[in-house]
């Protein structure tokens, strides 16, 4: 039978987080659902340092990061650097963790503004790649801080920053520390209703490690945003700062007078807006405007600031809007201080106008194939392309795929090809203006799976706190894993208590007290089944 090719699925044991043995009367192994990879193989982009380095420079300095099964966050980062030459290790394999085959990516940012863009580097590894997910590169890093993040989809919050000094002996300097106080005030100078103090340190060499405060001769505590002093009376904020090398910035202050608000306040508060921006002949501006919304209150003090764009919802405004789509526009503003007075609604309208210059570049485009594949090089049961697509100028507005000669369709997504014989996929991309891409092909052939009749393999297991009877105190969560090195995973489904089978996509967490029975199954895409049983009790927390 003709069939799709999941990608396998990798069980990895885990242990309970107790560290007790598991009780004999439930042996299940706690196993996880592997991710599949995005990419078919790891691809290293060559940093472009500005000067070329040997190999013997570059190691005097070796900075390492690793990635394992997390989309969140890599497993180890650097922190600092020293300027000069370096090796960039990257590596994402078992050894660090990665039991699931997960692709991860190290991706220097080199457009961020207030970072250095001087070192590109791209490096795509997998545990399954030809180099076992270990990678390096030799770049030459200067003074400043580097971005760096993963660019796979759903790894965004994979994202650091690399501190970069400059050579050349110990930091004996201590950091720059300062600190400002805002909020509404009186006639004499008073902050009406509370101050809020921000404190700013800065190292340009091992770099900052603690900020600390201390209000009104109180302890020093860790500053780690905005302090808001809405007390009555005279107050005075300390605060110093340590760097890397352990050097502490000598003490500084900031005094200041906090008043209690007039006990009646029905007057609303005064708001304002302004546009700002490079503005061509006709007085629109180009490429870009950036409206600031100022509001101040003088008597019980300004509690929130909205703003709405073009007739959306009212959100809350926190700092300067950058509007840069070509057309007219109106931002309207409204503030509300805390005695519940809500200003008038202002507004101020203008036009931003696209650059003379234009973009006349088109997109960047690339595709790549995964799946399982036979000695020859042909794709088991399917093939899947992902397309990828970038813009530097205007932007990517559309990604669009043809399948052996039919009609471009949008490409929302990886394109799953299961029918067996040879095919050509063509593909190309537009940006915002209007240039489109050279068509790319990639060609490849897929062929029919042998016939399958073993079944697949599954498993489940469970993990919470376990009382002295092996209960599951409050919680339990079931995690199953299957696998079919044949044909390939098809389903995996689960039945809790006698409810009907659904389909299994993600750990399933139990909270209610009593004995539960969870039934699994797995079929891969020659319809063999697997069946299994789990039985465990819950116990309501504090209880016996």
């Amino acid at each position: 039978m003709h069939v799709r090719s999941l990608p396998s699925l990798v069980i990895k044991a885990l242990r309970r987080a107790s560290g007790a043995v598991t009780a004999p009367r439930l042996a299940v192994a706690l196993l996880a659902v592997a991710l599949p990879a995005l990419f078919l193989s790891s691809v290293q982009a060559a940093a472009q340092p500005r000067t070329q380095l040997t190999a013997a420079q570059a190691a005097d300095q070796v900075l390492t990061w690793t990635a394992g099964d997390s989309m969140t966050a890599y497993r180890s980062t650097p922190e600092s650097a020293t300027a000069g030459p370096a090796t960039i290790v990257f590596e994402n394999s078992a050894a660090t963790g990665n039991t699931t085959g997960m692709t991860h990516t190290l991706t220097f940012d080199t457009s961020t503004p207030g970072y250095n863009h001087d070192v590109s580097v791209n490096i795509i590894a997998s545990p399954f790649d030809a180099d076992g997910g270990r990678h390096t590169v030799q770049v030459n890093l200067t003074p400043g801080k580097y971005r760096y993040h993963c660019v796979i989809p759903g790894h965004g919050q994979m994202v650091g920053e690399l501190v970069v000094t400059e050579g050349g002996g110990e930091d004996t300097t201590a950091p720059q520390v300062s600190a400002q106080v805002a909020g509404d005030q009186d006639a004499d100078g008073n902050y009406v209703g509370a101050a809020t103090v921000t404190v700013s340190a800065s190292d340009t060499e091992s770099g900052v490690n603690t900020v600390e405060y201390s209000l009104d001769g109180g302890e020093f505590a860790a500053y780690s945003a905005p302090l808001s002093v809405n007390q009555a009376g005279a107050h005075t904020v300390t605060f110093r700062a340590t760097d890397k090398a352990g050097n502490t910035s000598p003490v500084g202050s900031v005094k200041f007078t906090v008043a209690a608000p007039q006990e009646e306040d029905t007057t609303p508060p005064e708001v304002t807006g302004k546009v700002t921006g490079d503005q061509d002949a006709d007085g629109d501006y180009v490429d870009a405007a950036t409206v600031t919304v100022t509001a101040s209150d003088t008597g019980s003090g300004v509690d929130t600031v909205e703003y709405s764009l073009d007739g959306q919802p009212f959100a809350a405004y926190t700092q300067p809007l950058s509007v840069n789509q070509p057309g007219a526009h109106t931002v309207t503003f409204r503030a509300t201080d805390k005695a519940g007075n809500t200003s008038p609604v202002g507004s101020v309208e203008f036009t931003v106008a696209a650059s003379q210059e234009g973009d006349t570049t088109p997109p960047q485009v690339s595709a790549q194939l995964s799946g399982q594949q036979d000695s020859a090089g042909n794709y088991v049961g399917s093939a899947t392309v992902m397309i990828s697509v970038s813009d530097t100028e205007s932007g990517v507005a559309t990604v669009e795929y043809s399948l052996d000669g039919g009609s471009y369709t949008e490409y929302p997504s990886p394109v799953s090809v299961n029918r067996a014989g040879a095919h050509t996929l063509s593909y190309r991309a537009t940006d915002k203006a209007g240039n489109t891409s050279p068509v790319a092909t990639l060609r490849f052939t897929v062929v029919a799976p042998e016939d399958d009749t073993t079944l697949p393999q599954v498993s489940a297991a469970l993990t919470g706190t376990q009382d002295w009877a092996w209960n599951y105190v409050g919680s339990a969560t079931v995690k199953l894993t299957a696998s079919d090195v044949g044909s390939g995973l098809d389903t995996v489904e689960y039945s809790l208590d006698g409810q009907p089978f659904a389909a299994y996509t993600q750990p399933l967490s139990v909270n209610q007290p009593g004995a539960h029975t969870l039934s699994y199954r797995a079929t891969d895409k020659a319809g063999n089944m697997s069946v299994g049983t789990a039985k465990f009790m819950i116990v309501e927390a504090g209880g016996e």
